[in-house]
């Protein structure tokens, strides 16, 4: 959760928001089997509540559908009480998280005058239900689940009866039950042939930053060439390599073809796995990258980010390869964002969000804004008018740094307008 609206000298109540997973331990054969026909069916009922969804002009509101669907749901799945309502809020929640991917990518055009023009995208761009393939089945804390035996078994609800299970509890997870952490609803599901327990956990900390009086003010560019490349007031620069990153997408891209090249079904399979695999390394690189920038500076810090929200990254706005182009649209810059905003709430560091216009073309010494100064093929940044020279990273987050300044002086929404050339 990020404060963009934050009052200088306001101190607010922040929810941090996790989520643990947590891997069921050696499950008997009864418990397996009872895991899976409750998940099979659940994503069943999803995928019949989805069709109606899609049917009817996607009704979204969770009362009106529990009203219209909730006997037949229950009685065709058998469901219990509980899960059919679960089933609901799980659809539900799907379609507005499509809604919202769908709003940040733009249908693109050229119009007769050659002129870009934009339409929004909506729900009704899609051309089929939301499908629930991977079996799951969401589970209310207190009612379906629970923490038994101190704590170190689970209780879950099926739908014959509950069973008790153990789980992996990894030391990093332990201070999750310190009584300071709110457990929400819990999603079972099954990965890489074993069961894991998804647990969404929310925290309420006083939010002592002070954005009038932070401690650092860092701006920061992402990229592929360098995934974060900061800029702080002592005019210090750290580049963070993405060399090795590249690497390894290379090698994934190239499992990825070969696969797709064979087009059978063990290898559609196999594509699965790698995608699996990537997604989770992914995940580990910006938890690493994300941990490495908060542990850099002190308590107090205030990290400024571009707001990449509608910022399209089509061909016609990209300037590299089209190998290039293809890792930079498929790299995941909003997880990135997601992971430092909570680990920077945790020191007692803030992250505000601001203008991305012009932040890579702003001569960060005269402020001359100009497109052609920036030199993709040799990175670098040159400025026609008094001469400035250096890396286009590195200006990138200078300028960024500076709309930190402006929002630390008092301004809630600093960006960079054009300056016409003399």
């Amino acid at each position: 959760m990020v404060n963009d609206n934050t009052t200088a000298g306001v101190f607010q109540v922040t929810e941090i928001v996790k989520t643990m997973k947590l891997h069921i331990a050696t499950p008997d054969a009864q418990t397996v089997a009872s895991f899976e026909e409750l998940t099979e069916r659940y994503c069943a009922a999803c995928d019949a509540i989805s069709r109606y969804v899609f049917d009817n002009g996607f009704v979204l509101n969770f009362m009106d559908l529990q009203a219209d669907l909730y006997g037949s749901v229950r009685k065709t799945f058998g469901l219990k009480s509980q899960m059919t309502i679960s089933s609901f809020k799980t659809v539900t929640a799907r379609y507005k998280t499509v809604k919202e991917q769908l709003s940040r990518k733009p249908y693109k055009y050229q119009d007769a005058d050659g002129t870009w023009k934009y339409i929004p995208r909506t729900l009704e761009w899609l051309w089929e239900p939301v499908r629930f393939r991977r079996p799951q089945a969401d589970l209310v804390r207190g009612r379906d689940y629970s923490f038994v035996d101190g704590g170190t078994m689970l209780s879950l609800n099926t739908l014959g009866k509950r069973v008790k299970v153990s789980f992996d509890m990894p030391e990093c997870f332990r201070d999750y039950f310190d009584g300071t952490w709110s457990f929400g609803t819990g999603k079972l599901v099954k990965l890489k042939g074993g069961w894991y327990f998804h647990i969404p956990m929310t925290k309420t900390v006083e939010d002592t930053f002070d954005c009038e009086k932070p401690s650092h003010v860092v701006g920061m560019d992402r990229g592929l060439r360098f995934l974060a490349t900061t800029y702080d007031e002592k005019g210090k620069t750290s580049f963070y390599s993405g060399k090795e990153i590249l690497k390894k997408r290379d090698s994934f891209d190239k499992v990825r073809a070969e696969l797709q090249s064979k087009g059978t079904k063990s290898a559609k399979r196999a594509l699965k796995r790698v995608s699996g695999r990537e997604n989770r390394w992914m995940t580990d690189v910006n938890h690493q990258l994300s941990k490495t920038l908060v542990d850099t500076y002190s308590e107090g810090t205030l990290y400024v980010l571009e707001d990449l929200t509608g910022v399209s990254f089509d061909e016609g706005n990209l300037h590299g390869s089209k190998k290039q182009n293809h890792e930079l649209r498929s790299w995941a810059f909003y997880q990135l964002e997601q992971f430092l905003i909570y680990k920077a709430q945790e020191k007692g560091s803030e992250v505000i969000k601001v203008q991305p216009d012009h932040t890579s073309q702003r001569c960060p010494k005269c402020g001359r804004i100009h497109k052609e100064n920036r030199h993709h093929d040799t990175h670098e940044y040159v400025c026609d008018s008094c001469g400035y020279r250096s890396n286009d990273d590195r200006v990138g987050a200078m300028n960024i740094y500076e709309l930190g300044t402006l929002y630390v002086s008092g301004d809630s929404n600093p960006r960079y307008g054009v300056r016409k050339a003399t």
